[in-house]
């Protein structure tokens, strides 16, 4: 009956906290006792969580289970302790295999956020809409950078970096001054027609589909934007689905999304013949290597070779190294949010400025929006932490008693990989 929230200090921007102090006073109410390491950057000064009864101390090794947000340095694990994470390894993510192996040498439980679903594999608990909230209000920032930076004044300089603004109503507020801009002519002449793509339909296009709807722009289909079925002077959003993205390699077959998801090998992407047309595209697809990518190094040297530089910002909010987008060669922090990818250099460098399309590459996105972030995934997570918390795991994983949702996220225990990820040892034998 003894929780532990951790401070997090993947970096000193990562603000937000998975336990709220509201939920943690329904919390202690219950009986649970609640310890907090103290945090001096976190977005809930320590006073609240003690007004709402939890102990502060930097020590949590009472606690049974210890919830966090991002990954935990593996020299900060304790033994047999439950650890409640996003912890990125599912992919096999070579950057946090050591602490995945340090989590079974310590016979330690790991659950993780992304993988709590429901019977149909829909996630449960997730930061994605603030993720898109946050990359879109990014991506206007780096928009109205990137186009001073050619020496064109723009109405778009007015947007701040999202952990600038003092909450997201105040962000909501300043960009949606801009649509009575747009409707009255005051888009940048690079930018006429305006066109935004979005490659994704989940909860993180949703979210910045959200801050870029204030801007008013007008949707079309993906086949009307192919046709030209847009006015020269408008502002437009595209969404695109698998559909779109792909085709089947053998002529004779049509698109089948199932088909699709298991068998990816058997497609290849075909999303190179939007982009001549786009000026901003966000990125908010779940992506494998398996998996053809959406943009390409060739892509934008052909566009580029062609004196086609439409495409100022791809807002890659999905952010994995070298994925769907093959340039976002690294992640960056809030402070420095992109590099611009040179095409016919093939190099890159950090900042707005050069001759080629600026990537948001942060990976922590929902930590600018900290405040509204964290209660919203507080709230939607409390309902399941009793049952992680007065769960037995000394029992074996068959005997384990969680709610399903819960023990689908159960990625070790004990010390060893569950049966449903297994397939993580051959990343750690080669990490």
């Amino acid at each position: 009956m003894i929780i532990g929230i951790r401070e997090e200090d993947k970096s000193i921007f990562e603000r937000r906290v998975a336990i709220t102090p509201d939920v943690v006073k329904e919390l202690v109410s219950q009986g649970f006792k609640v310890i907090v390491e103290p945090s001096s950057h976190r977005i809930f000064p320590d006073s609240e969580f003690e007004k709402a009864g939890a102990e502060l101390k930097k020590d949590l090794s009472e606690a049974k289970v210890i919830f966090g947000v991002k990954e935990i340095p593996k020299e900060k694990l304790m033994p047999e302790k439950t650890y409640v994470f996003f912890s990125h390894t599912i992919k096999g993510q070579s950057y946090n295999m050591p602490m995945l192996k340090k989590i079974l040498e310590l016979k330690d439980t790991l659950i993780d956020y992304e993988k709590i679903t429901d019977d149909k594999g829909r996630r449960l608990i997730f930061f994605g809409k603030f993720a898109g909230f946050a990359g879109a209000i990014d991506a206007l920032y780096l928009l109205g950078q990137k186009l001073k930076s050619e020496g064109e004044s723009n109405i778009f300089e007015s947007v701040k970096r999202a952990y600038d603004y003092p909450s997201l109503k105040d962000a909501k507020e300043e960009i949606s001054k801009l649509k009575n801009k747009i409707e009255n002519g005051e888009l940048p002449k690079s930018l006429k027609p305006f066109i935004i793509g979005f490659a994704g339909y989940g909860n993180v296009s949703k979210g910045a589909q959200e801050i870029l709807d204030l801007l008013g722009p007008k949707e079309i289909t993906p086949e009307e934007l192919l046709n030209g079925k847009y006015e020269k002077e408008g502002i437009y959003k595209v969404v695109f689905k698998e559909e779109h993205m792909v085709e089947p390699k053998e002529d004779g077959y049509e698109f089948e999304l199932y088909d699709y998801y298991n068998n990816p090998e058997k497609y290849r992407g075909v999303f190179s013949r939007y982009l001549p047309y786009l000026n901003l595209l966000v990125n908010a697809i779940y992506w494998e290597e398996r998996y053809p990518r959406i943009v390409t190094k060739d892509d934008m040297k052909k566009l580029w070779k062609e004196g086609n530089k439409k495409l100022k910002i791809i807002a890659d909010i999905s952010c994995d190294i070298e994925g769907a987008v093959e340039f976002t060669f690294e992640c960056g922090e809030p402070d420095k949010p992109s590099l611009v990818y040179e095409p016919l250099k093939d190099s890159y460098h950090l900042g707005v400025e050069g001759d080629g399309p600026a990537v948001l590459m942060v990976d922590i996105l929902p930590s600018e929006l900290p405040k509204e972030a964290s209660e919203y995934f507080s709230h939607v997570l409390r309902e399941f932490i009793p049952d992680i918390v007065k769960a037995d795991y000394s029992v074996s994983f068959e005997e384990l008693n969680l709610p399903a949702p819960i023990k689908r996220a159960v990625i070790a225990h004990g010390g060893e990989l569950t049966p449903d990820y297994k397939y993580i040892e051959n990343y750690l034998k080669n990490s």
